[in-house]
């Protein structure tokens, strides 16, 4: 790097040269009949390996522009359907994009595994009835934030958010059952739960999948890809590929 560019650089990352050592992904190591065993294989060793498995990069883009925008998530579901994640779907920049296009992307990163998977599908909403029984399962105050948030939306500091949430305490009477000192927490978590149903703003988006790659690093930067495409010609509805790294 010249003297020149050194002074203009913030970060310069070239010398830096990790190899990764870690294993090798052969035709083989994959359940051919689906992606999603897979998937469900490399989710659970990545928990055991103590990491975030449910961790990802969502990616939507909004039309006509093309502009990208990227967040990270948690997955919440996976069936053979697709992978469902919950958000907002009347404020937020993924709601935006969403409503001009449909196509979305994640992609999981399990650094100590040397090990990635990138999804890319269309996105459906689920009916409030699916969305409830996940809400159901939620900390008291992300049900009461997904109430009280209008995600993305700008705010003047941060008083406006509580007090925002306080009048949605209010309105679902968590206040008056707060003030119950006879009651368990369990007993008041139960009442509570009843009071509130998902917001009709609010719920789960499922990402039906197109293309699901497995990718596993190797030295020199020659890593393994195997790719699941959707085919509906194949016995198994998908077709496996193999791809230059």
């Amino acid at each position: 790097m010249s003297a020149a560019r050194k002074d203009q650089c913030l970060i310069f990352t070239g010398s830096d040269r990790e190899q990764y050592t870690r294993g090798e992904l052969s035709i083989e190591d994959i359940d051919q009949s689906s992606p999603f065993n897979t998937f469900r294989q490399w989710f659970d060793a990545a928990k055991e390996d103590g990491l975030t498995a449910d961790a990802a990069c969502l990616s939507t883009a909004e039309l006509p522009s093309g502009k990208i925008s990227s967040r990270m998530v948690l997955l919440k579901e996976l069936d053979t359907r697709g992978f469902v994640i919950y958000s907002n779907f009347k404020t937020s920049r993924k709601a935006a994009d969403l409503r001009t296009n449909p196509n979305a992307s994640l992609c999981f990163w399990y650094e100590s595994m040397e090990r990635s998977i990138r999804v890319e599908g269309t996105v459906e909403r689920l009916t409030s009835e699916e969305s409830q029984v996940y809400f159901d399962t939620r900390p008291m105050g992300s049900r009461i934030g997904a109430w009280a948030s209008q995600q993305s939306s700008v705010i003047k500091n941060r008083e406006v958010l509580e007090i925002q949430i306080a009048e949605c305490e209010e309105k679902f009477g968590m206040r008056s059952c707060g003030d119950v000192k006879d009651q368990s927490q369990e007993i008041l978590a139960q009442s509570w739960q009843k009071r509130i149903p998902v917001p009709d703003y609010w719920g789960g988006l499922r990402i039906v999948p197109e293309r699901i790659e497995f990718w596993s690093g190797r030295n020199n930067r020659l890593h393994d890809r195997l790719v699941f495409d959707k085919n509906v010609d194949s016995d198994s509805g998908w077709r496996i590929s193999r791809l230059s790294p």
